[in-house]
């Protein structure tokens, strides 16, 4: 990988450290909306994929959906293990698209569109790589590694000065070990300590960014492939982008050298990227449709948030919401929308009270 694929590690000053249990628990919430914000685009790029035209794609962009979802999960036992309660159903959890990653850097912008080029850009900005060396960065955060170096430092740091009982002071009941994380070979570990702490946060940035800053693969194995090792999230969706798989002795500067890869263009529903309610009028099908969407995405933020909060077997009901919102979607990617695009979800918060 050439320096202009690379962020600057001297680009941006680092921000105040985390030095208080208040700060961190702060940092971590921001960490459950940050690993949240990445869902709606990945799921927009999956359900505007034909499975049958592009099996591969699917694969990878359902692979790393899942690892996200761990990543969520992961976050909230953080947040728990250090006396704080996850926070999902709320409506700063869902702004309008675009939108910025939660207290990251502004020129990240994240969008709903169908999977392609300018998808796939966005998620390689997304799970950029920090450069080895570069800054812990607890706001304002140019990749999502060195935000997660800012939380260990803090993490460190606290237990250092108050001692580990004094962090960790969280109900490990609350803690979850097991999930619907069939599409991944990484560990929901259950944080009680500074050390499955420190665990936590390496899988969350491995799969995302490999096992070592500047290597291709984590240290999972790939549970499609079980002959080979897992390309980390970055490296995947460069695989898509270039249309060639990695195999080993590959490196980001030699980029991927294995077996071709094929993406079908026309095997893609062209959603209108980023829709919105207000696009169509009140009584209008597709509004109808997306209505039905947004209230089954909140009630799945809902069920989350219970789950994260003492109440685990709600993660079972969880999924079964999911697989709602799957044909919800596709059933919106297959409706014309008036041109040549097609309807789409619009991933809009719908207050509680006004869920059917």
């Amino acid at each position: 990988m050439n320096s202009s694929q690379q962020l600057k590690s001297d680009a941006t000053p680092s921000r105040a450290p985390i030095a208080t249990l208040e700060s961190l628990r702060e940092h971590l919430q921001w960490a459950v909306e940050l690993e949240h914000a990445t869902l709606p685009p990945y799921l927009c790029a999956l359900y505007s994929l034909d499975p049958h035209r592009n099996p591969d794609a699917v694969q990878a962009v359902s692979g790393v959906f899942v690892e996200e979802m761990l990543h969520l999960a992961l976050a909230a036992n953080l947040l728990n293990a250090v006396g704080g309660q996850p926070v999902l159903d709320a409506p700063h959890i869902l702004p309008a698209h675009p939108r910025a990653l939660p207290h990251g850097d502004r020129s990240i912008q994240l969008s709903l569109l169908p999977f392609g080029p300018e998808a796939l850009e966005m998620f390689l900005r997304l799970e950029q790589p920090a450069l080895p060396g570069a800054r812990a960065e607890g706001d304002d955060y140019e990749t999502i590694g060195q935000f997660y170096d800012a939380i260990e430092q803090g993490l460190r740091h606290l237990s250092a000065e108050l001692g580990e009982q004094k962090v960790f002071t969280g109900d490990p009941a609350r803690q979850l070990t097991a999930g619907p994380f069939a599409h991944t070979s990484g560990q929901l570990t259950a944080v009680t300590d500074l050390a499955s702490a420190l665990t936590a946060i390496e899988e969350i940035v491995e799969q995302g960014e490999g096992a070592a800053r500047g290597a291709v693969w984590d240290n999972d194995q790939d549970v499609f492939h079980p002959d080979r090792n897992e390309v980390s999230h970055y490296y995947r969706f460069l695989e898509l982008k270039l249309g060639r798989r990695h195999q080993p002795g590959d490196t980001p500067q030699s980029g991927p050298t294995g077996e071709t890869l094929v993406v079908d263009l026309d095997g893609i529903y062209p959603m209108r990227p980023n829709p919105r309610l207000e696009g169509h009028p009140v009584g209008d099908p597709i509004r109808g449709a997306q209505d039905q969407f947004n209230q089954a995405y909140c009630a799945l933020l809902q069920q989350l948030e219970q789950a994260f909060n003492g109440k685990p077997q709600m993660l079972g009901a969880a999924m079964g919401t999911m697989y709602a919102l799957k044909g919800k979607a596709q059933n919106l990617m297959q409706t014309l929308d008036g041109d040549d695009n097609t309807a789409g979800p619009t991933f809009e918060y719908v207050a509680p009270e006004l869920r059917q």
